[in-house]
């Protein structure tokens, strides 16, 4: 079903992928299409959106004989994510919520005991960790 939408593809005249495409073909061919194919060959060739990004670098490199070229592309994805992308996705978001929350009950824990050394409050008698004398020295 979801194929028979995708052929319904609204198609116009004034398409650039259209107007494009009629301009690399022969005279004899550029009338040749009906609606629906020319609807067939903007989903086939045309349907993806390039767009710019935000970081786009482009470039060639001569080593010795070959010239080789390479391309960077960054920005925000908008495709829709696959189901193993989706659990990969979840999967790395608990892990840095957890890591959040483990460094933050850490640092939380250690500003409580300083503060309980600051006062001067021995939970237990001739025991100490010996972050307070540290913190003193730094």
């Amino acid at each position: 079903m979801r194929l028979l939408a995708i052929w319904r593809y609204d198609v116009n005249e004034q398409d650039a992928f259209i107007t494009g495409l009629k301009d690399r073909l022969p005279e004899d061919l550029k009338d040749s299409f009906t609606t629906e194919q020319l609807a067939a060959l903007k989903v086939a060739f045309g349907a993806r959106q390039w767009g710019r990004h935000p970081v786009d670098l482009r470039g060639t490199l001569k080593l010795w004989r070959w010239r080789y070229y390479f391309v960077f592309l960054a920005g925000r994805n908008k495709r829709d994510l696959s189901r193993a992308q989706q659990e990969l996705s979840l999967t790395a978001k608990a892990l840095g919520v957890s890591l959040f929350l483990m460094i933050s009950l850490a640092l939380g824990l250690l500003f409580l005991y300083l503060i309980k050394s600051a006062l001067g409050i021995n939970l237990f008698s001739g025991f100490s960790l010996g972050l307070w004398d540290w913190f003193n020295r730094a």
